[in-house]
Order: structure tokens, then sequence, then C-alpha cells
């Protein structure tokens, strides 16, 4: 053996060893179930189970809100983005290096199948409008507004609280800088409507978006989606 075939032999040994999908364990439905059940009570595991919620924007609040919802074992998901993975989105969103340019709905998909292999995912690539609105959520339970600009968080709150007062919307507003954790909080603004922010800041007047902060915000509306299935409704 010369040199050469000696250190890229040594090379390969050093290098990780990747498991086949033969040898991977993938749990089974029943598996993941009891798991599920054993840290949340069977009772509320089922109302987890049987709710559909829809996370309508895929950008930092709502990547991570459905990652939460998934692991929470929520039973179905609805996805709703028309825009593709970008590189300015990776430090604070959930899609990896190798997702860019794929559409966040397929991409999250994906993500949130090796996490929740057996949860039922619906995805609409389209923007959300005034004229398609009542159609894409009259199958949810309760609608998390996860936009980025304040005149479509204002058209999807208005439209899911005129044309569905029996749902609950829960939707953010500041997230933005660096100011301390303890500024973002929930209010309840109706019996159906519930806030998540800080209420002030603003990306284009801040020092920018951090992930840790986005995070804070959109982990706010997963509990309170959370918490709305188990039937709290207060704050």
């Amino acid at each position: 053996m010369n040199f050469l075939e000696k250190e890229n032999s040594a090379s390969a040994e050093n290098e990780p060893r990747h498991s086949s999908a033969e040898e991977r364990h993938i749990p089974s439905r029943e598996e993941m179930q009891r798991a599920l059940e054993e840290r949340h009570g069977v009772e509320l595991q089922k109302k987890f189970a049987a709710a559909s919620v829809a996370v309508c924007g895929l950008g930092g609040l709502g990547s991570n809100i459905a990652v939460s919802l998934a692991r929470a074992g929520v039973g179905r998901l609805h996805l709703i983005d028309f825009d593709r993975v970008d590189i300015t989105n990776l430090h604070r969103q959930q899609y990896a290096a190798n997702q860019l340019g794929m559409d966040k709905t397929r991409a999250l998909q994906d993500n949130l199948r090796a996490i929740a292999p057996y949860i039922e995912i619906v995805t609409d690539t389209v923007k959300v409008k005034e004229d398609n609105l009542r159609e894409l959520l009259a199958g949810d339970d309760v609608i998390c507004e996860a936009f980025d600009h304040a005149e479509n968080k204002a058209m999807l709150v208005n439209g899911v609280l005129e044309y569905f007062p029996e749902k609950y919307i829960v939707a953010a507003s500041g997230m933005a800088g660096i100011s301390p954790a303890n500024e973002i909080r929930t209010r309840k603004i109706t019996p159906h409507f519930y806030l998540c922010g800080d209420g002030t800041s603003d990306a284009a007047e801040c020092s920018g978006l951090f992930s840790a902060r986005v995070m804070l915000c959109a982990a706010h509306q997963a509990l309170a989606v959370l918490r709305l299935l188990a039937g709290k409704t207060e704050v």
C-alpha cells in the first residue's frame, strides 16, 4: 500500500458512519401515541390529536410554531405560504441550507415529517388574500397569523373574526430587536382573538430579527394554541 492509499484509508476510518435506513428505527404510530400520552395524559392528547391548526406564513414565526405543534402531537397542520426558502431565512427559520429554493410549504412538510411521521399535513402554496381566506381556512379549528407585514396581519385577523366568529385566531405583533424576553407576552384581545409579542418593536426600526426572540414569540403562539385546544381560554 503506497502513501496515498494509506492516507485515504485512514481518512475513511475517521469519517462518521451513517446508519442505513434498515438500521434506523422509526417508531410506529402506536409507539409515538403512547409516548405523547405518557407526557400529556390520554385525554389531553386526544384533544391535540383531533385538532386542525392552520399556520398562515411559514417564516420565523410560522415555521417555529409548526414545529412546536407537531412535537405536541397536534393531529393536522395546515401550512400556508407562497414563498421559497432563501439564504436570508436560515438564521431564524426552521429550514436547512440544502433546502434553498424549495417552496416553504414543501420544505417544512419534509422537516415536520421527520419529527412527527404520522401527522396529517395539508399544504397550500398560495398567498392568503381577502378573497380566498374564507375557503382556505374553513376546515381549521385554530388559525395562527404569522405574516411579516402589518396590513397582511390585519387582513387575516379581521377576516377570521368576520367570517369565522366561532374559531380562534392567535396573532403576533412585535418580536424584533434584542430587548428583554419578558417584554414578549400573550394578551387576550377578544374572546376568540389572542395577540402575542411586545406590541411595539419593528424589524425596520430595531437592530434586526434574532432567532431567539422570534422563537420566543412563536412559542407564545404555539402555547396559546395548545391551551385553547385544552379548553383553557384565560391568559
